[in-house]
């Protein structure tokens, strides 16, 4: 039994570290894009900013279960397969993309106004802005929204499960379920739970003791 969930644990940390490390790459970016977007005022930037504001808020707001149905498909074409651990992350991925991006253009936009008018007198660049000023201001809130995503990435690692996307999720339908063994269904929800609340507590304790520029956030 041991055996059997310390595996189930893996493919459920590989799936939901992975996916998170593809959200933050791609997502970061996304959302300070949104942001300075935000901050200007001609109608050409309104007309790449509030499509694609749309467009990301709505895709947060689709059911995981649909969206992974949905992409079966093309999971199928990029990744090889549709079931497993590894088809799992590309609908995880895109299911978590948007959330966080909003999660951090909020935390962005709440950096002082100030600041970024202070560096854009000093000469720099849009990109010295997003990377020297936003992004560092924001940093705490900002790993706070990746620990956020990353709990609910447990949660849709475990919904996978049960379109065969392996995991605890999967452990709890075929063993627990199926096969009439509760001890595992018990077993995983310990683990889940457990999982959840270390990354809680460490992005909690990264976000609020342990980054140079906690004391302006």
């Amino acid at each position: 039994m041991l055996h059997t969930l310390f595996n189930a644990l893996e493919e459920t940390l590989f799936m939901v570290f992975s996916a998170g490390l593809l959200t933050w790459i791609i997502g970061l970016p996304l959302a300070a894009f949104l942001s300075v977007l935000s901050t200007q005022q001609s109608s050409s930037v309104s007309f790449i900013y509030k499509p694609l504001s749309f467009v990301i808020s709505i895709a947060h707001k689709v059911p995981y279960i649909g969206l992974m149905i949905a992409l079966i498909p093309l999971t199928r074409f990029i990744m090889g397969t549709g079931e497993g651990s590894v088809a799992a992350i590309l609908p995880l991925t895109l299911a978590a993309i948007p959330y966080f991006t909003q999660l951090c253009e909020k935390a962005l936009n709440k950096v002082p106004r100030g600041l970024i008018e202070a560096a854009k007198a000093a000469g720099a660049s849009p990109l010295q802005i997003i990377y020297k000023v936003l992004i560092p201001e924001a940093l705490p809130n900002i790993i706070l929204a990746l620990t956020t995503t990353l709990t609910h990435l447990i949660g849709y690692s475990t919904m996978a499960g049960a379109l065969g996307g392996g995991g605890l999720g999967s452990l709890m339908i075929h063993k627990g379920y199926q096969d009439f063994h509760s001890e595992y269904v018990i077993a995983a929800v310990i683990l889940l739970i457990a999982l959840i609340q270390i990354i809680q507590l460490c992005g909690d304790y990264i976000a609020n003791g342990n980054l140079p520029n906690n004391s302006n956030a």
